[in-house]
Parts: C-alpha cells; sequence; structure tokens
C-alpha cells in the first residue's frame, strides 16, 4: 500500500476510536472521556477487588504493616520490582533520554539497576540483626535513641510525600494529555483510585496488587516499545535524525552525561536504597532466605524495562520531537499519542497508571507504617503499651492525610528528575550513619545525629549555590566531594566483599579521581552536593565514634523490635519498661545510653 493511503487508512482508524485535540498548542490524540473513565475503573475497580479479597475482618497491625514477614519469592520480588519502576522512573529515564542522548537512558536504567543490586548484602545483615522490624527508623530507636529514629522517619516522610507527588504529578500529566480531563482532574482521579485499594489492608494490598501490575507492565513494555519505534521509521530516524543532536548527544561516552546524569545518579539511588522506607519495608516482609534472589530478579527487571522506556526519549531526540508545553515530562503520553494506535494506547495508558500507583501505594504504606511504628508505637503510646486498634486507625488516617497533602503539592507541577536527584542526595547524609550502625557496634547515637545534621548544612547550600563555590572555598568543596566518591564506592563494595577491600577500593577511587576532580568538581553542583553529604557525614561520624571504648550489643535489637499484636516482646516488662529495666522513651538512659563514660547498658 502507498504511503499516503496507508496513513490516511490509519488516520481513518484513529477517528473512530479517537477524538482530536489540541494541548498546549500540540495536536494530539486523546481518548473520549467516557473511554478514560471505563480504563480507570478497570484498573482501579479491578485492583480494588483484588484488596477485597485478602481483606481481615479483624486487620492485624504488623500484617498491615510487614504482612507477617513472611511473603514468598514471586510476590516480593515484582513487589520490589514494581516498587523501584514507578512512572517517575520512565518519565525520567525519557528525559535522560532527550537531554543527553542514547546514553542517558544507560546511565539512569543501568546504575539505578545496580543500586537494587547493592542493597542485597546490607538486606540480609538488617535482617539478621533485626527480623521481626517493621521500620529502619524503628531499629534506630533502639540502636541510639529517639533522635536518629525520628531524623530518619522524618526523611523518609519528606521523600514518600515528594515521590507521591512526583506520581500524581505523572497521572495528572497523562490524562490531561490523552483525555478532556484536566491535569488537576487527572490527579485527583489517580490519588483516589490509589487511595480505594491500599486504604483497608495496607501493605498486603501493596505487594499483592504490585504482581499484577508488574506482569502487566513487563507485557505491555514489550509490545509497545517495539511498536512505537517502528512507527516512527526506525531506524531510518536515526540515521536521518542525527542532525538534531549535539556533540555531546551522540556520544556514548559523553562526560556531560555522566557528570550530570550518571554519576550523580550512582550516588542518589545508593541513598534510595539505603533511607528508603518503601524497600525497606520488603526487605523486613519477605522470608529472610529469599532476599537475595529477590533483589536480583528485581534487578534485571527493573534495568531491563526502565531503559527500554528511556530509549522513547532518545527516539524523540533523534526526530526533533518537541514536548508540549516545552515539558519534559510529556515526551512519553506525546510519543504515544503520535504514534500507537488505539488499543496498544490503551494498554500505554493502564501501564503508566500501573507505574505509578504501584509505587504510590507503596508510599503510603510506608507512611502509614512509619507512623503507626515509630510516631505512635513507640513515641506516643511506647512499645509495651500500644494498642493494635489505634495503630490501624492511625496508619489509615495517615493514609487520608498524606494523599490530600500529595494531591496540594501536586499543583506546582515540579521537574520529576530533580525531584528524584535532590531527595537522593539528600539521604546521601544518612547512609553511612545507618549502614554503620548496623555493623560497627562503636557508632553512637550522638555521633548519628551530629554527622546527619552538618552533613545537610554543608548539602544545601553547595547543591543551590547559596554561597559562592570558587577560589579556595570551591577547593574545599571539591576534596570533600573526592573524598565522597571513596565513601561511595567503598560502601558498594563493603557490601559484597567486607571492610578491607571497601578501603582499598575507596582510598583508590580517591587517589584516581583527585588529579582530575580538584578544581572543576564544584562546577557540577547537584553531583557535589550529594557528594560532600556522603564524606562529611562519614567523616564526622567516624571521629565522634573510633575512640569508644564499649560496643554495643546487636541482640539487643532483635529483642526490642517486634510485633505489636502478639502484646510486648520478650524484652518488654508489663510496665512498658525494656528487659534491662530502662525506659525506652527516656533519650538519657536510653538503647544507646553513652553519655560521658561510653558505656551501654545490656540485659544479659
Amino acid at each position: 500500500m502507498p504511503a499516503g493511503m496507508a496513513e490516511a487508512a490509519r488516520d481513518a482508524r484513529l477517528h473512530e476510536w479517537k477524538e482530536v485535540a489540541r494541548v498546549n498548542g500540540m495536536e494530539t490524540a486523546q481518548f473520549s472521556a467516557l473511554v478514560v473513565v471505563g480504563l480507570l475503573v478497570f484498573f482501579y475497580g479491578g485492583t480494588f477487588l483484588i484488596s477485597t479479597r485478602i481483606g481481615k475482618k479483624e486487620e492485624n497491625a504488623d500484617g498491615y504493616m510487614t504482612a507477617g514477614n513472611n511473603i514468598g519469592f514471586g510476590i516480593s520480588a515484582a513487589s520490589m520490582t514494581a516498587t523501584w519502576i514507578w512512572a517517575s522512573s520512565m518519565y525520567a529515564s525519557a528525559t535522560s533520554g532527550y537531554t543527553y542522548g542514547i546514553s542517558g537512558p544507560i546511565h539512569y536504567g543501568l546504575w539505578g539497576a545496580l543500586m537494587i543490586l547493592f542493597i542485597y548484602p546490607f538486606g540480609k545483615r538488617i535482617r539478621a540483626v533485626a527480623p521481626k522490624a517493621h521500620t529502619l527508623a524503628e531499629v534506630m530507636y533502639v540502636r541510639h535513641g529517639r533522635s536518629s529514629q525520628l531524623m530518619l522517619a522524618g526523611s523518609n516522610i519528606v521523600g514518600s510525600l515528594i515521590s507521591l507527588m512526583s506520581n500524581f504529578i505523572a497521572g495528572g500529566v497523562l490524562i490531561s494529555l490523552l483525555s478532556p480531563f484536566t491535569f488537576t482532574q487527572g490527579v485527583f482521579a489517580v490519588a483516589a483510585g490509589v487511595l480505594l485499594y491500599t486504604l483497608w489492608s495496607g501493605f498486603r494490598a501493596s505487594v499483592l496488587t504490585d504482581f499484577v501490575q508488574v506482569v502487566a507492565m513487563l507485557g505491555a513494555v514489550a509490545v509497545i516499545i517495539p511498536v512505537i519505534f517502528f512507527a516512527a521509521d526506525f531506524p531510518a530516524a536515526f540515521e536521518s535524525g542525527a542532525g538534531h543532536l549535539t556533540a555531546q548527544q551522540g556520544d556514548f561516552f559523553s562526560s556531560t552525561a555522566f557528570m550530570e546524569q550518571g554519576a550523580p545518579y550512582i550516588a542518589a539511588v545508593l541513598a534510595y536504597a539505603i533511607g528508603n522506607q518503601t524497600i525497606a519495608q520488603r526487605l523486613f516482609a519477605v522470608k529472610e532466605n529469599l532476599i537475595k534472589p529477590t533483589f536480583i530478579t528485581a534487578t534485571v527487571g527493573y534495568g531491563a524495562m526502565v531503559i527500554g522506556v528511556g530509549m522513547l526519549g532518545v527516539l524523540a531526540l533523534y526526530l526533533g520531537h518537541e514536548p508540549a508545553g516545552g515539558d519534559l515530562n510529556n515526551i512519553i503520553p506525546g510519543m504515544a499519542a503520535e504514534y500507537l494506535p488505539p488499543v496498544l494506547l490503551a494498554l500505554f495508558f493502564v501501564m503508566i497508571v500501573g507505574a505509578l500507583s504501584s509505587t504510590a501505594d507503596s508510599d503510603l504504606a510506608a507512611l502509614s507504617s512509619i507512623m503507626m511504628a515509630d510516631v505512635y508505637g513507640q513515641n506516643v503510646a511506647g512499645k509495651g503499651k500500644a494498642d493494635p486498634k489505634t495503630m490501624l486507625l492511625v496508619g489509615r488516617i495517615t493514609m487520608v492525610v498524606a494523599t490530600a497533602a500529595a494531591v496540594a503539592f501536586a499543583s506546582l507541577q515540579l521537574n520529576i528528575l530533580d525531584l528524584l536527584v535532590f531527595v537522593g542526595a539528600l539521604w546521601g547524609a544518612l547512609v553511612f550513619p545507618v549502614l554503620a550502625s548496623f555493623y560497627w557496634d562503636k557508632v553512637t547515637g550522638r555521633a548519628f545525629t551530629t554527622s546527619v545534621l552538618a552533613a545537610l548544612a554543608v548539602f544545601l547550600p553547595v547543591r543551590f549555590s547559596w554561597i559562592p563555590v570558587d577560589g579556595f572555598f570551591g577547593i574545599v568543596v571539591d576534596v570533600l566531594a573526592v573524598a565522597g566518591v571513596g565513601v561511595v564506592l567503598g560502601l558498594m563494595v563493603f557490601g559484597f566483599l567486607g571492610a578491607r577491600a571497601a578501603k582499598i577500593a575507596g582510598a583508590v577511587a580517591v587517589v584516581a579521581t583527585a588529579p582530575f576532580a580538584v578544581g572543576s568538581l564544584h562546577e557540577y553542583a547537584t553531583l557535589c552536593g550529594s557528594l560532600v553529604a556522603y564524606s562529611v557525614s562519614t567523616v564526622i561520624c567516624w571521629a565522634m565514634s573510633v575512640r569508644q571504648s564499649e560496643g554495643f550489643d546487636f541482640a539487643v535489637i532483635a529483642r526490642r523490635t517486634g510485633d505489636f499484636d502478639s502484646g510486648p516482646t520478650a524484652a518488654a516488662g508489663t510496665d512498658g519498661t525494656d528487659a534491662d529495666g530502662t525506659d525506652p522513651q527516656d533519650t538519657g538512659h536510653g538503647p544507646d545510653s553513652r553519655t560521658g563514660s561510653g558505656t551501654v547498658t545490656v540485659a544479659k
């Protein structure tokens, strides 16, 4: 069939199913309002029915948070993959491809996948120390006291709200581009749908629906990406469109792509892996002997899907595609609307809604568990006195309030890629103190708190250029950033090969990087901000802990963390005190009571 006739036939088919409208000056295919409502009802109605099948008349607070620490391989691997793959991952990967060329999605997807892999050796240690915990902050309370607990819990509240907001933004953008509905209406529709099926059964609803969602997403990607590429005249488009690229965009080994995307993301996702409660929650939920295969499987699934979707951004760059309104978040919806036939466009719509929903429900479950276990369970009622029914009420109220707050913040329509890197860098201040607290018995609560606050105090002015970073101060920032390179690589090696190999790797990284980085690294504010957060927190935490004469007994953690529904744990007395007679609410005499003497009270 001649090209003109084929194009006319395709347009005729499109008009049978879709209307054509102008969005921000760009002609884009749209579904009718009825079709979009039907797709949303199909997706969210289906997930709601799934969640009702696992609902319990008498809900269990511990099941609501961690599903009994007994999830099998298939569900846990799918949930881990779905949680890491969110709509923001897809949009940000495409943005990276559009901005940096073919190496952009590689830098985004590959490093993100490897960070999932790096979680599992640390995860095995965390579960060995705290087999029945619900949150990392709960463990930090036992390890150091209230200040470190609330610091970690607070950072997760901020991070999960930003994540929730960005997923609602992605949903609003998608619905506004592909339907007559506005961005705000789309945000409300997605928020209500996610809350509908997550509210009653909490984490259990999240992981079960994740399994269905990730299977659908992987299947959709396997079909949709090749269809768009061939509809856009691949591979000829890569030959004819090369003129749209700069020299750096056309270079697979682009230094610009690595310094502005790859390197900051390596640092950011390591922090995500360690500090994010959505990841920790799945770590505490999966059967302990399945941690390794779960995270390896999620590594492969995440990398394949995110890199594949990100290539749409590369294709858009070669085609000279202009995203609607100049908003890079519109690249994927715009490409789908332009090149997909109606049935596949509907499949694409469901795929993106599934991706954003799988992470949004994880954020709601994470926020509820923090408020249930860390705020109410340990700081309001006390471990021995917490009422499981009240905990459930707290968790559900948290989900409603968090959804409302994220909807309000979504109206700002912030850049998703910037949000991801910012939160990851912010968590970089916590990575070494948190990990060291699970391995090194000398780390103190005072060292934890001081190192994190100091790292944040340096990170913020460097990241946002509040003060000039040229001259002498620029050199200082470069030196701290180079030290941060050593910390990041050292931590990666430490999980697999131990402390000796980590020290060697870190030292080699510093020596190899310093000649090239000192004097110029401060020009990359995003990367520098993240690296100085790592280095400052590491140096101060180590310096304040290394001279402690006595260590912490890690066995205390397992005794003081555990189920709330079964009553006080073996380590808690009926009066709410711990087995050693100390009051965990008292930060001066709590689980890590190193004051002036450097001693710690341990139940024997």
